[in-house]
């Protein structure tokens, strides 16, 4: 199995007295263009999720749209899961069950660094940084499961030159 997990894109700061319900929090204009260029610049290296589950907060669903419209348009689906807080294991359980090769997950910080740490290390103690609309690579021989996984590879936009 290979999993790309993606932290949601550039959205407007916290606390925006216009989004009171930080759900409903959107991804900045020029956060949203950015990040298209990011995965287009991805897609052109051979990122293509047969399947996308996201945050269902508008600033990750916003960020999933984008990398599927990039990626083949693969099927985009909310998990509450995903949302700030994330259960890992209720999010290994639902991916190992779906019938693909490869998927996303679209979600918030600190949880996509504790996805990683936890998918990498058998003691959770991995340091991984994903910036505002950055992305991993690891691969499974199997399964999703803690300390099984291997960084293919992690990119920023900044890396990507973007």
């Amino acid at each position: 199995m290979l999993l790309y997990i993606i932290r949601h894109a550039w959205a407007y700061e916290h606390g925006d007295p216009r989004w009171p319900d930080d759900s409903k929090r959107p991804l900045e204009d020029g956060g949203a263009e950015r990040f298209k260029k990011v995965a287009q610049a991805l897609a052109q290296r051979g990122f293509a999720p047969e399947l996308i589950a996201t945050s269902p907060f508008k600033r990750c669903r916003q960020t999933a749209d984008i990398a599927a419209e990039q990626a083949g348009e693969p099927k985009v689906v909310e998990l509450k899961a995903l949302q700030p807080g994330s259960d890992l294991n209720e999010l290994i359980a639902w991916s190992n069950q779906q019938d693909v090769e490869s998927l996303a997950w679209v979600g918030h910080s600190p949880d996509v660094e504790h996805f990683a740490a936890t998918l990498l290390s058998a003691d959770d103690s991995a340091n991984v940084r994903f910036a505002k609309g950055s992305a991993a690579s690891i691969e499974f021989d199997g399964d999703i499961a803690p300390a099984a996984g291997e960084l293919q590879w992690l990119v920023t936009a900044k890396l990507l030159g973007i």
